[in-house]
């Protein structure tokens, strides 16, 4: 049976793995093959995410019946923050095709049986907490500036977001709230799962290559934040349904990203 192992890897110890740099070309070549990994099967990865838009609807829907309206954004918005840990399938489906392997949607529930689970799973958590954060202080704002006092209809929730000063503050503020939120996300999962998923490193060593592979590439993970944050609000416009499409592309396209940026094992060359 193997061991039960979080921080580290499956040999205890801490891990040191090997980065490169690249550039915007290489984002765009990883989001052509992430075109590529979704049209092999549309049809069972659409399956997969579609889950995305109808929970999207759901708390669209709930928040509204709720009088919980200052809500609704951030919740939306938050899919971005969790989704790094909600793409595993797909990025165990871009691993078993890069690998000539079978690809079928059946596989994607294979993350099950990672010798890394533990370490994936403290991974998730924290982007729990930090979604959870987000939240908490989206409302705390939203309060500081509104009061305690719920909406009283949607037409008077929007009539007093974009037709008031304290409005416009949200807006701004909050959008530059939640930036420092997605910012941390980024630096710290851009590549965690896929790099979990290739090999049992540990929660640390997941985090820690992230960081570098930011700091290593300030401007090209500034872009790539970019994409993924455009790709999310086109797909959001059409009552979420574009996620459907968005969302697996987005989850394909990270693994090859994780591909170009950080070295395989094999590749390493022992120092001299």
């Amino acid at each position: 049976m193997a061991s039960f192992h979080v921080i580290a890897g499956a040999s205890e110890t801490l891990e040191h793995t090997r980065i490169r740099k690249i550039g915007v070309s290489d984002l765009f070549d990883a989001l052509r093959r992430g075109v590529d990994d979704f049209m092999v099967k549309p049809s069972h990865i659409v399956f997969l995410c579609l889950i995305y838009p109808l929970v999207g609807v759901v708390l669209a829907v709930w928040t509204s019946g709720n009088n919980a309206l200052p809500l609704l954004f951030p919740l939306v918005s938050g899919f971005a923050l969790i989704g790094p840990f909600a793409a595993l399938g797909l990025y165990e489906i871009s691993r078993r095709r890069e690998a000539g392997l079978d690809a079928s949607w059946s596989h994607a529930f294979e993350v099950r049986n990672s010798p890394a689970l533990p370490a994936i799973a403290a991974v998730g958590i924290m982007l729990l907490a930090i979604f959870i954060a987000w939240l908490l202080t989206a409302q705390a704002f939203y309060q500081t500036l509104f009061g305690p006092a719920p909406p009283e209809s949607l037409s008077g929730f929007i009539s007093e977001i974009f037709a008031t000063g304290r409005g416009w503050t949200l807006v701004i503020l909050g959008h530059a709230i939640g930036f420092v939120f997605a910012a941390v996300v980024l630096c710290t999962t851009v590549v965690a799962f896929p790099l979990l998923l290739d090999r049992d490193v540990g929660a640390y060593e997941a985090i820690h290559t992230s960081v570098r592979v930011v700091l290593a590439n300030p401007i090209v993970m500034a872009v790539w934040g970019l994409i993924v944050a455009v790709a999310l609000i086109i797909g959001s416009l059409p009552v979420f349904a574009g996620l459907a499409v968005v969302l697996p592309i987005l989850g394909h396209a990270t693994w090859h990203v994780y591909r170009k940026v950080v070295e395989s094992p094999a590749s390493t060359k022992p120092a001299s």
